[in-house]
């Protein structure tokens, strides 16, 4: 018994040189798991990098307190203790224990009639689904959407998806000795980097301009409840029409109950909906996850996590800063964003972040870090100058543009309704969340986006407009 004990001491110690070696090995060939890619964990791993050989050894021996002590440690000394010929062999053992103690380780809504004019509609929306404050609509700006510098892979090549940004910070990459941890993580994404305290945040205006004398002061909220029903899927038949997982990220969808990758006009139009007053209208954006969680730890395109659903959901049509608005034509499809814009460039890219409570400190290019009692918010602004014919173009964005620096629209557009959506999370606490996005883009905060087609009826289109430009909160 005493020589088995000694044979497997000395198993142990060869395991423990090895310990680095096996655990790269496991890692490498297993899925993309949640909890050891939170970026909150990688100074950790950065740590135990500069740390002595012998640390690193102890601390994979020892995972945890649970583990620092053998189980027969006690057993052993008592039936070592008053035998000379085995003395040696209990000083091993003993040195083994002390070696060991050091180490540390949403229903279906009915379509009531729209209110007459004069009358502000009472309809009561989900509770979750109310008018978002005044306070949201002023939300400031500090910065325009810039790329981030994004780290490479394992083999710190930082030329893979070049980026700009205004201030950098310095992004430590994984070193070529390091684990097939650090290298998993590293492909995936987000990154420390990609966060930032709300608190930090400069304030500004996110509407940088004011609404003129001839502009359009009213809101149309569509309460369409926060997707209760779980209809997800990837794809995109706006962007990628036809096609299964087009869109290689998940999508949360509100309104229309029958939105995929094979929507046409037709389906849309033979649909229910989950929200009230009728609307048919869908409305898409990619989910927010929770990334300390294992959830869809398989998942080819590296969206590791648990979903989260939004706490609130607000739909708001608002006005135009110079000009009324005109109603918008059914079946006109929109998108907002860019969902490659940590490859692409900023130029397309529309992110706005902040927190409940600091709606005006605004960032574009970071994920909020939010104080304790302070919720996650998105905010997602659609283009509102259409050219007055179409229903969509080619790139999905020439046939409804953004507003000029002023609020007004450009020669040749009208104004129509601006959609902005208002999501808001509870998330865990520190840097451990993400927006899907295409592998590629390793989750950047730039990369959020939305879609929407237009499939309210257009009785409750006219509604919509007189709601705006007669200055009215329905």
């Amino acid at each position: 018994m005493r020589r088995s004990r000694r044979a497997a001491a000395a198993v142990s110690a060869l395991a423990v040189m090895a310990g680095g070696l096996v655990s790269a090995a496991v890692i490498g060939v297993g899925p993309a798991i949640a909890d050891h890619c939170d970026p909150a964990n990688e100074t950790n791993q950065q740590a135990q990098q500069s740390q002595s050989p012998t640390q690193q050894q102890r601390q994979q021996q020892a995972p945890d307190n649970q583990d620092q002590q053998a189980p027969d440690g006690q057993d052993q000394q008592q039936q070592d203790q008053g035998q000379q010929q085995d003395q040696q062999g209990q000083q091993q053992d003993q040195g083994q224990q002390q070696d060991q103690q050091q180490q540390g380780g949403g229903a279906l809504l009915a379509a009531p009639t729209p209110a007459p004019d004069g009358q502000q509609d009472t309809a009561a929306p989900d509770a979750q689904d109310t008018t978002a404050p005044d306070a949201q609509d002023t939300a400031a700006a500090t910065d325009q959407p810039q790329q981030l510098r994004r780290r490479g892979n394992g083999n710190n090549n930082n030329n893979q998806n070049p980026t700009q940004s205004a201030s950098p910070s310095p992004s430590p990459s994984p070193s070529a000795t390091g684990t097939g941890q650090e290298e998993e993580c590293a492909d995936l994404g987000p990154f420390p980097e990609d966060f930032v305290d709300i608190r930090q945040v400069g304030r500004g205006q996110l509407d940088n301009f004011q609404i003129g004398r001839n502009g359009s002061r009213g809101t149309f909220v569509s309460a369409c409840g926060t997707n209760g029903n779980k209809h997800n899927n990837p794809d995109n038949f706006i962007v990628a029409p036809g096609v299964s997982n087009g869109a290689h990220h998940l999508h949360d969808y509100v309104g229309n109950l029958t939105t995929n990758g094979f929507s046409t006009d037709q389906s849309l139009s033979a649909g229910g909906t989950t929200c009230r007053f009728g609307d048919k209208s869908a409305y898409f954006w990619p989910v927010l996850r929770d990334r300390k969680s294992d959830a869809n730890s398989a998942d080819a395109d590296g969206n590791v996590g648990q979903v989260l659903r939004a706490r609130q959901v607000t739909l708001q049509f608002r006005g135009n800063a110079t000009a009324k608005v005109t109603a918008m034509p059914r079946f006109l499809k929109l998108i907002m964003g860019d969902a490659k814009a940590a490859t692409n460039g900023g130029a397309n890219a529309r992110a706005a972040w902040t927190c409940t409570g600091f709606q005006n400190r605004i960032t574009n290019n970071k994920y909020p870090l939010c104080p304790r009692g302070s919720q996650v918010v998105r905010i997602l602004d659609f283009p509102s100058c259409w050219d007055g014919q179409n229903t969509d173009s080619a790139n999905h964005r020439t046939h409804v543009v953004f507003p000029g620096q002023g609020g007004a629209c450009a020669q040749g557009t009208k104004a129509i309704p601006q959609l902005r959506m208002t999501l808001t999370y509870s998330v865990p606490q520190g840097p451990s969340f993400a927006v899907d996005s295409f592998p590629e883009q390793k989750h950047n905060p730039v990369t959020d986006h939305a879609d929407f087609a237009n499939v309210m009826s257009d009785q409750l289109m006219a509604f919509v407009v007189n709601c705006i430009n007669r200055g009215r909160r329905c």
